[in-house]
């Protein structure tokens, strides 16, 4: 069974992209700080628990085993911290990442799966966004994604390090089986906010920006079921099995959703509403966000199973009720 480290696999990504590669015949090996997974979303598994800001751990979990890959997933995510505390951004999701490949290149792995984001492209000046698109960044963490991306390049030039680098757009809904979900603190993501919301479980829902250029004033994003997003990474490890060369790919649906179809969908699955609060637009924010998907279909062979919005929605809403 082919063995693979998955850094952040205890994660809500991760976690779900652990599920799947054992499903697919891998053995992965979650490295895990527990700082933003559960030590329950990756029962049954491998967990060795350590910390990518400490080299020698990092070291440890390499030793005696034959990794044929590595994931990484373990990295801080709020934009909005981000502008706040720069800092702690460039600390965390730099430095982990030399760390990792540091380890993984002394151990002679050579195949590295890195899970990227829509904020490396910043407001986009076409619609959908492919791979070629200008590379701008407007925060913090978008630019940490590139950095890690240039370190990425350097690294498959100078030492034959091939990578994928997956640009996630919205990440959401559920494992379709119940047995994973959605669980950040602090939560700052769309749906699981609005299900909150429904629930009684979090405050009512802030609507930022009802004046955008679209069709009902609220804004447009590319939502991608967790689980989609998943069998992504699966493919893209067989790729780079196969000797495929080093990607950036996409992970996006084409398709958008605006915030008030999001509230209208959820109130007519929850069959409850959602209270809310409409509010200014935040600073960067742009009122479209697509992803062409050609390039993840053409090169990966990835499909879409579970993206549409009721799916989505009926997932992380089977998951919410059960927190």
């Amino acid at each position: 069974m082919n063995e693979v480290l998955v850094a952040g696999g205890a994660g809500y990504i991760g976690s779900h992209t652990v599920k799947e590669l054992r499903r697919a015949g891998f053995r992965p090996v979650v490295f895990d700080n527990l700082s933003g997974g559960h030590r329950d979303a990756v029962k049954g598994m491998e967990l060795v628990e350590g910390d990518l800001r400490d080299p020698a751990a990092i070291k440890r979990a390499f030793n005696g085993r034959g990794f044929e890959a590595v994931l990484h997933f373990a990295s801080l995510i709020q934009v909005g911290e981000s502008y706040v505390n720069p800092r702690k951004y460039y600390l965390q999701n730099l430095l982990t990442s030399l760390n990792l490949l540091e380890a993984a290149l002394d151990a002679g792995v050579r195949r590295f799966i890195f899970s990227s984001s829509a904020a490396v492209y910043g407001i986009p000046r076409e619609i959908p966004l492919r791979e070629d698109h200008v590379i701008d960044p407007i925060n913090p963490y978008g630019r940490t994604k590139v950095m890690v991306e240039k370190i990425l390049e350097d690294y498959d030039r100078a030492y034959g390090f091939r990578f994928v680098s997956l640009r996630y757009f919205n990440a959401a809904g559920a494992d379709p089986e119940g047995e994973l979900g959605e669980r950040h603190d602090p939560e700052t993501h769309l749906i699981p906010n609005v299900l909150r919301a429904v629930s009684g479980r979090g405050p009512r829902l802030g609507v930022f920006g009802t004046d955008f250029p679209t069709p009902d004033g609220t804004a447009v994003r590319d939502y991608i079921h967790v689980t989609d997003l998943a069998s992504a990474h699966v493919l893209a490890l067989r790729y780079l099995g196969d000797g495929g060369k080093s990607e950036f790919i996409n992970l996006g649906t084409n398709r958008g959703y605006s915030v008030r179809e999001i509230v209208a969908a959820a109130e007519k699955i929850t069959g409850r509403p959602v209270p809310r609060d409409e509010k200014p637009r935040r600073e960067g924010d742009p009122p479209v966000l697509l992803a062409s998907k050609e390039k993840a279909e053409r090169v990966l062979g990835w499909k879409l199973r579970y993206s549409d919005l009721e799916t989505i929605l009926q997932t992380a809403w089977a998951w919410h009720r059960k927190l």
